[in-house]
């Protein structure tokens, strides 16, 4: 690092290098960002404090304030550097951009759990009726067109009793238009008051949307007005000595209070808060966030990963991930389960505005417990799927006898609309899961027109040189293709120099066919290795088979959707040359390769092309002259 780095709010920053094992000499008492690195001078973590050298003392004195000795540190690093702000906020700014920079494999990186549990009503419908869905993103919990979305509940259990609660207060029908279109009698649901029976005429269309506003009213929190009358009709029930009515009165409405408390906690107070919870199994980790806005659960999502952090500097660093740098709004609460680590500077970096709570009793209790179980059920299915993908890639190791330890793979597909504008993508594996840090997107430079084989070279050997000298190579590369893609990839690992990389092609299964005339028949998946005489055919239902094939999906959707947005800026580009249609579009791509082909074509080029006119070439040039 160097001083006099411009920083956050116009200040500036000295730098200090500390000697090998990370020697405290040096560092000065004083706010700042500190970088542990290793002996390859790769940044293993970056962390913040109000006093660097009190900071960095209680790691070489592991206990001295509570906290657990944390193990990368003493095993890994051989040096700090330590970066002096002028104000604590600074060196949390500081702190975001480092980490955004250096991806330290250490720091809290947060991966969404971007999946929730819905109830959907499509009011296009002529009688509506709630189904599950899953929606994906914060975005999809707002009213899309005439659908309507009510949740997130936090399992199927809770939202199947709340959706059955629901249907004792207000009679919506449940069935598929399937059964609801051909039935000529009503089902035993409406004899026992829990259908209103459209599918026989037993309540009209306007009975009905009525019916479908007091239900999505009811999910929406507001039952002042219906818990009133069900008390009242239990009450009159009541005291006319009409018991077993006033008992059904009773259960309505036991009914719909449930629906709501099903749905999430409901804080009287209207204060917005978010409730954070943690739970942790070794090095795995979940944090699940609970917001609560005007009076309601408005997002409930978990956030995984892998960590060696200590409790409080782990809740320290999600909190400083989720809020920093203006990421989303701060609540006027954070419900916490414990302290987290530099509070002085936390509480500076949140503000007055935010304040957080370590609840003992009360209803911020069962906030946290709530998010606690859904933490514990996250953690749960995080530890099973990342236990299934480990074992598939030991599985894989003894199939294809590949080197011990191997952990890190690569896989490259090629995506060309065609033969123009070609592009590739890689994406990793690390211990059977993916790898979001080390997907990536590639130009094909240096092949023109469509050659996938050429383009398979070139992709991996850039790959590969880049990797030797960031050192950052995969243990195990996957080729999409047989046996000619792969002697590609092993030219590029030659001229790359990256020997210690293993490689194998993975050809797709293949149905019985005739090929020139001759019958050939089904293949299963195969793996081609080098050296080799003959694929190894995987298992239909193997793990291995599964996680390569898992692999080379994900490659494939990761190139077609760079090659979408990629096509998309061509098509616009040649699409708004008066006289140019898809036709010939096409044609002008296919004969000079690319957009940037056609636009570095001269005029007499152009015309050359069939169906361009030496007027219409004399367009295109000046057009795209333009651009």
């Amino acid at each position: 690092m160097h001083s006099g780095l411009a920083g956050a709010g116009g200040g500036s920053y000295h730098a200090s290098m500390s000697e090998v094992r990370w020697s405290l000499d040096e560092v000065p008492e004083r706010p700042g960002v500190y970088l542990f690195r290793d002996r390859s001078d790769q940044v293993l973590y970056i962390g913040k404090a109000l006093n660097l050298k009190a900071r960095l003392r209680s790691y070489r004195r592991p206990g001295a304030d509570g906290r657990l000795n944390v193990a990368f540190l003493e095993r890994d690093a051989e040096r700090v550097e330590t970066i002096v702000t002028r104000t604590e906020a600074e060196a949390l700014l500081l702190e975001d951009s480092l980490i955004k920079q250096y991806k330290p494999k250490h720091n809290i990186r947060l991966k969404d759990d971007k999946s929730f549990l819905m109830l959907r009503i499509d009011l296009n419908e002529d009688f509506p009726r709630f189904k599950f869905v899953r929606a994906h993103r914060p975005e999809e919990n707002r009213p899309a067109g005439r659908s309507r979305y009510f949740g997130p509940f936090a399992s199927s259990r809770i939202i199947r009793r709340t959706l059955e609660d629901l249907h004792r207060v207000v009679p919506l029908r449940d069935c598929p238009d399937s059964v609801m279109n051909h039935r000529s009698r009503p089902c035993i649901k409406h004899q026992i008051g829990l259908c209103s029976a459209p599918c026989v005429n037993k309540i009209d269309a306007e009975e009905y949307s009525q019916l479908v506003e007091r239900a999505m009213g009811i999910l929406g929190g507001d039952i002042r007005e219906l818990e009133s009358d069900l008390s009242a009709r239990m009450q009159s029930a009541s005291d006319a000595l009409e018991f077993e009515r006033a008992a059904q009165w009773r259960d309505r409405l036991m009914a719909l209070r449930r629906t709501v408390e099903n749905q999430a906690v409901c804080p009287k107070d209207g204060i917005d808060r978010d409730v954070l919870a943690v739970a942790r199994r070794g090095q795995r980790a979940v944090i699940h966030r609970l917001s609560f806005r005007d009076g309601r659960l408005s997002e409930s999502r978990s956030h995984r990963f892998e960590t060696e952090l200590p409790e409080q500097e782990l809740l320290h660093s999600a909190i400083t991930s989720l809020y920093g740098g203006g990421r989303r709004s701060l609540p006027a609460e954070l419900i916490l389960p414990w302290n987290p680590a530099e509070e002085e500077l936390l509480s500076e970096t949140l503000g007055q505005d935010c304040a957080w709570i370590v609840p003992q009793s009360g209803a911020r209790t069962r906030m946290l417990d709530l998010a606690g179980e859904n933490a514990r059920a996250t953690l749960s299915n995080f530890e099973t799927q990342a236990s299934g993908d480990e074992a598939a890639l030991e599985q894989l190791i003894d199939t294809l006898d590949l080197e011990p330890g191997t952990e890190i793979m690569d896989c490259f597909d090629i995506s060309n609309l065609q033969g123009t504008h070609v592009v590739a993508s890689r994406v990793r594996f690390r211990r059977g899961h993916e790898d979001r840090s080390g997907y990536r997107r590639f130009k094909i430079r240096d092949v023109v027109g469509q050659d996938d084989f050429a383009s398979m070279h070139e992709v991996v050997l850039r790959s590969l040189k880049r990797g030797v000298k960031e050192g950052d190579l995969p243990d195990l590369i996957v080729i999409d293709g047989g046996q000619a893609q792969l002697d590609k990839a092993l030219e590029a690992r030659s001229e790359a120099a990256a020997w210690g990389v293993q490689m194998i092609g993975l050809a797709k299964a293949r149905p019985k066919r005739i090929v020139k005339g001759q019958s050939m028949p089904a293949t299963e998946e195969r793996v081609f290795i080098p050296g080799a005489k003959s694929a190894i055919e995987l298992a239909k239902h193997s793990a291995s088979r599964h996680l390569l094939e898992r692999i080379r999906d994900e490659a494939h959707r990761f190139a077609i959707t760079y090659h979408r947005k990629e096509r998309g800026r061509i098509k616009s580009r040649l699409d708004s040359i008066p006289g140019v249609g898809a036709k010939r579009r096409k044609i002008l791509l296919v004969h000079f390769g690319s957009a940037k082909g056609v636009g570095q074509a001269s005029v007499e080029e152009l015309a050359t092309v069939e169906g361009i006119s030496p007027e219409l070439a004399r367009q295109i040039h000046d057009h795209l002259a333009k651009d």
